[in-house]
């Protein structure tokens, strides 16, 4: 573990993929050990497509269903002398999460009330007040709280 090189003056209020209310949540429809990270693992906080066999990837697919990969201690620390890590390794189980309330990290910003659209590439995060974004697959989820470039916001089903 490294030296500390910042102190900050406050907490950080989640990590991406943390519940951010104790609002009902849902999870994909799906049997015991049904969904399991594909061959590429998943990464944590972001949306992944679960395809007919049950393979869940950060990538879409044609005919995969999409879901929020919930944060529940599953991801492991992959890289050498890393001191964090949020890829869950290939063969893991996955709960992927369709509806509840979540924290979300926005590499461009968030406004409250905008869509939240999913990467097909990688799943990661855009906000938007658009019905469609080029690449990106529309989701159930509106942001829920303000986020600057690069900030967490709240993500929600429940408006």
């Amino acid at each position: 573990m490294s030296f500390q090189k910042a102190v900050q003056p406050y907490q950080a209020p989640a990590v991406a993929g943390d519940f951010a209310a104790h609002n009902p949540n849902a999870s994909m429809l799906a049997g015991e050990g049904a969904l399991v990270s594909g061959t590429d693992g998943v990464t944590v906080g972001v949306f992944a497509w679960a395809d007919a066999d049950g393979k869940v990837s950060n990538k879409k697919t044609d005919g995969a269903r999409i879901g929020f990969v919930h944060r529940e201690q599953q991801a492991s620390i992959t890289a050498y002398l890393a001191e964090h890590g949020n890829q869950i390794l290939p063969g893991q189980m996955i709960t992927l999460a369709v509806a509840g309330d979540f924290w979300a990290h926005f590499p461009a910003g968030a406004e409250i009330g905008q869509n939240v659209f999913a990467k097909d590439a990688d799943g990661t995060l855009k906000a938007s007040a658009d019905e469609t974004e080029t690449d990106h697959t529309l989701t159930r989820f509106k942001v829920a709280s303000q986020a600057a470039a690069g900030e967490l916001a709240k993500i929600t089903t429940w408006e």
